[in-house]
């Protein structure tokens, strides 16, 4: 059973004391979310509330995953890390192969890539990337990197990037990188039973054991069941106790997401101090 601290919408000055603090304290890992920026108005609503607006305020600090934790990397021995999600089809393939597997290599192998197709078409657009076809430009990248992740020299022609013999190092630590796929729309569930993991978003525990039988259905038919895999999940609203995690771990989740303090009546501006005295809280209660 394995518990990890998600970092978003957390004062950026903070999170290295919980990272510290979480490693000290047994949780396996910290979750760091991605956003490149927060425009004044959005031109799409935001699809995973009812009424369409973010969870988050203006002025939410969302710091650029990759430098982040490979400050947290530095700062840290056994603590693992992934991405919650990164976006990866508004970004360069090239640039994504590079940063990723250097901070992979420094974290000697503490780093899982969990990635999205994101939902902001100003996120790629303002940098230059259509917003159409990003989930099949984002699985022409996959590919690219998986195959510079080698550390050998890669020659590549596709619909989305094309370029000449050339080698990127350093290489990750074990030559690859665990992949994991958030969403749970279908081409969400079916791209992630291909890779090395799941990210849920928010959900009931209903809907998120619905959710878990159509992927593991999806694995058993990309021949991807029997292997060591990822479940990972935000804690559900109503299972949000030590018998709600208790059941989210029997069907089958790996790992729970979750911001301890909440257990105990704080939310993410209560003061720093408070907080890590929550985790020592829920090392004692949940984790030993």
């Amino acid at each position: 059973m394995k518990f990890a601290i998600p970092t978003a919408m957390i004062p950026v000055g903070e999170i290295k004391e919980i990272a510290i603090a979480a490693e000290i304290n047994g949780f396996h890992s910290i979750a760091v979310s991605d956003h490149l920026f927060h425009p004044k108005e959005f031109s799409v609503p935001y699809p995973y509330t009812p009424d369409g607006s973010v969870r988050w305020e203006e002025g939410t600090d969302w710091p650029d995953p990759i430098n982040l934790l490979s400050f947290l990397a530095g700062a840290t021995t056994n603590l693992n890390f992934y991405t919650s999600i990164y976006i990866l089809p508004a970004r360069n393939v090239l640039r994504v192969a590079k940063e990723v597997a250097t901070l992979s290599n420094l974290s000697n192998g503490r780093f899982s890539l969990g990635i999205g197709m994101g939902w902001l078409p100003e996120e790629f657009e303002l940098g230059g990337i259509p917003f159409k076809e990003r989930g099949k430009r984002a699985d022409e990248m996959l590919q690219i990197l998986k195959e510079l992740w080698t550390g050998k020299f890669v020659e590549f022609s596709g619909k989305y990037a094309s370029f000449k013999s050339l080698q990127s190092l350093p290489a990750p630590s074990n030559q690859s990188i665990p992949i994991l796929v958030g969403g749970f729309s279908e081409p969400a569930l079916r791209r992630a039973a291909k890779h090395n993991g799941w990210i849920s978003d928010m959900h009931s525990f209903t809907e998120l054991k619905a959710l878990i039988e159509k992927l593991n259905q999806y694995r058993i038919e990309a021949n991807n069941l029997g292997k060591d895999y990822e479940i990972i999940a935000f804690s559900c609203w109503d299972a949000f106790h030590k018998e709600g995690f208790l059941d989210m771990f029997s069907i089958g989740v790996t790992t729970i997401t979750t911001y301890p303090w909440f257990l105990y009546g704080l939310d993410n501006n209560a003061p720093l101090k408070d907080k890590i005295s929550s985790l020592e809280k829920f090392r004692k209660e949940f984790i030993e």
